[in-house]
């Protein structure tokens, strides 16, 4: 159901009503967003639904237009034009904002794992699968088992990763894959010690682990298992020894306090001396 367009005090409206699904904003487009109004006037309206209950002043909630909200706020409007909608209940809304959104700009694959996760915390729907039925419904079986890979990879990695909406879905899905193999925890320390705030850097330091992960020389070598081997050591004054496959054969990667004392080095390759011996 639709009312009639109306002229809404902005102070009265709540943006963050919803879980937004958008985690980051173009300073960019949004300028140009702002010229735009700025220029030419709000062409297209933002949706509300009028709170049951008003909180801090706001009498309606935001469906959908955050951005173009932000932007005449940052204009100094007094109203902005809104179609007051009816929603049935908060999914219901919220499956309205995922539609609008979908259709005016491409949310990433993270943003959609992130917003199934933030409604799952706040208790908004009670399973994983009924929050991607309503709010992702015509999907296809594959893509919403995809969103099931995503949203698991969020949990994990939620705060972890630089940039993470840049990555893509294969990049994910990947991670995903190595996570239901057993290697959470590996993969974390990876990440942990990566010494990157890059989301290429960090990409670069958990792409060996994930190789392994999903290519193993055998069943039995899954982390957990009585056969598998070892694949990382840590020692009690914060060095950790971790191996890790390559094309070509393996490599030791020393990380911590500790591996910056000078001599390890030394006392390492003298060790590996002693065990294999030199070239005659």
């Amino acid at each position: 159901m639709t009312d009639p367009l109306q002229n809404i005090p902005l102070p009265e409206i709540f943006a963050d009503a919803l879980p937004r699904d958008r985690a980051t904003q173009d300073a960019e487009a949004q300028g140009e967003l702002e010229h735009s109004i700025l220029t030419h006037g709000l062409r297209q309206p933002i949706e509300v639904w009028q709170l049951s209950q008003p909180q801090d002043g706001h009498r309606y909630g935001l469906i959908s237009g955050h951005r173009r909200l932000a932007a005449c706020r940052r204009l100094d409007h007094a109203t902005i034009p809104a179609f007051l909608r009816s929603p049935r209940d908060i999914p219901d809304a919220l499956a309205a904002m995922v539609t609008e959104n979908e259709i005016r700009a491409q949310i990433s694959p993270w943003e959609k794992g992130k917003l199934i996760l933030d409604c799952l915390r706040t208790g908004l729907f009670d399973s994983e699968d009924a929050a991607i039925a309503t709010l992702f419904g015509p999907l296809s079986r594959q893509k919403k088992a995809r969103l099931r890979s995503i949203t698991l990879v969020v949990e994990v990695f939620d705060g972890a990763l630089a940039t993470p909406e840049r990555l893509s879905i294969s990049r994910i899905e990947r991670l995903a894959s190595a996570l239901r193999a057993g290697w959470e925890d590996l993969l974390s320390d990876t990440l942990r010690t990566s010494g990157s705030d890059t989301l290429a850097g960090q990409w670069s330091a958990l792409e060996p682990v994930i190789h392994e992960a999903l290519n193993p020389q055998n069943e039995d070598t899954a982390p957990g298992t009585p056969t598998a081997p070892r694949r990382s050591i840590k020692f009690a004054r914060g060095l950790q020894i971790r191996r890790e496959v390559t094309r070509s054969g393996w490599i030791l990667r020393f990380s911590g306090p500790e591996a910056r004392v000078p001599g390890l080095m030394d006392d390492v390759m003298e060790t590996i001396e002693r065990l294999f011996g030199t070239e005659g």
